[in-house]
């Protein structure tokens, strides 16, 4: 059997319920309309093939995994819940609505028939990892920006970004799916607590699994991604301040250039768009470990046996909110972005035939 349902007064009730769905519609919403703006302007832009259009490439797949989440994992839980106030009995997928006896658990824990939890689930823990990855592959490419700016054409072309971006996703969606695959004490339902589909250990009894600690492969990953991120990130910020201080000594006259080598206005120093882009991706990676931090201690306590009902709502909507949380960096940091905003809203007013040339 699964967890028992653990209802609370934050979870339940027609009114908590309705203000739920009212918020997972307008964070749906934001979520695909920023998303689909964010394609649409990078999408639209012609550097395609150089170390910038690379760049482009990591932020366009970022997009496809956020829009992802607000066009199936959002929507699912906003009919689960509308569901639960129009009819009494809750759907198959609901949390401990399992009618399939303890026997049937040596068919890997899956319920018959099959659930769409078994699609939402994974594609919302794949989208993460995809959304993590990306970030980790941006930061590289910014940290090779920065400190080889000589040997970025080199080092970052189309066919190595176009592998590690598939690379990223066939990984993220295997990752996604380990729970399944490498155990036969799990299944996935819509769970109460957090309004969406989660990864649910069956008991034996009142215990659980012995292969329950499956699930720290998740916070695992991404820690280690994320830990990455931030040191490479502080690398490619130690240089820029000292490329920054060496500017300013050479601006005040109190370094002497000397023709090269040493002084920090040299020709290998990176631009200024290398070093805005690296500080724009710095914040992505500030907020995606903020809104990820939750979930990992959620699930460190989930897999010690706590159960935090109120606490794993915020923990996994923080998250989800994220997804819509780029458009916004974008639009404070990049000028470009802002502009390819204006153009793309422009477009759609025809102009008059004289300034059509």
């Amino acid at each position: 059997q699964s967890l028992a349902p653990l209802c609370t007064l934050c979870c339940c009730g027609f009114l908590n319920r309705t203000l739920a769905v009212v918020f997972m519609v307008s964070l749906a919403f934001a979520i695909v309309v920023g998303n689909v703006v964010t394609l649409t302007v990078f999408v639209q832009t012609r550097q395609s093939r150089t170390p910038q259009g690379y760049l482009k490439s990591l932020t366009v797949s970022l997009a496809i995994a956020d829009m992802m989440v607000g066009v199936l994992v959002v929507p699912f839980s906003v009919y689960t819940e509308i569901s639960l106030m129009v009819t009494t009995a809750p759907p198959s997928w609901y949390q401990g609505s399992s009618t399939s006896p303890a026997s049937t658990s040596s068919l890997g824990g899956l319920v018959s028939p099959w659930q769409p939890c078994m699609l939402i689930g994974p594609v919302f823990a794949g989208c993460t990892f995809v959304s993590i990855s990306t970030i980790f592959l941006m930061t590289l490419e910014r940290s090779v920006a920065i400190l080889r700016p000589l040997h970025k054409d080199a080092l970052v072309t189309r066919r190595r970004t176009l592998l590690l971006i598939l690379l990223s996703w066939a990984a993220s969606f295997l990752l996604a799916l380990a729970p399944l695959i490498f155990s036969s004490n799990f299944t996935l339902e819509y769970n109460e607590c957090s309004r969406m589909c989660n990864y649910t250990p069956l008991l034996f009894g009142s215990q659980l699994p012995p292969d329950a600690n499956i699930l720290l492969l998740f916070p695992a990953f991404d820690f280690t991604l994320l830990g990455g991120t931030l040191a490479v990130n502080i690398v490619s910020f130690t240089s820029i301040r000292r490329y920054s201080r060496k500017r300013k000594l050479l601006s005040e006259g109190s370094l002497s250039d000397g023709g090269g080598g040493g002084g920090g206005g040299c020709s290998h120093r990176p631009s200024f768009s290398d070093i805005k882009a690296a500080k724009t991706i710095g914040i992505l990676t500030f907020a995606f470990t903020a809104s990820f931090s939750p979930i990992a201690v959620f699930v460190l306590g989930n897999v010690v046996g706590y159960t935090w009902c109120n606490f794993s709502f915020f923990a996994f909507w923080i998250l989800t909110g994220n997804s819509c949380c780029n458009v916004i960096i974008y639009s404070v940091r990049d000028h470009r972005f802002r502009k390819g905003v204006t153009l793309l809203f422009q477009r759609d007013r025809s102009p008059p035939h004289s300034e059509k040339t």
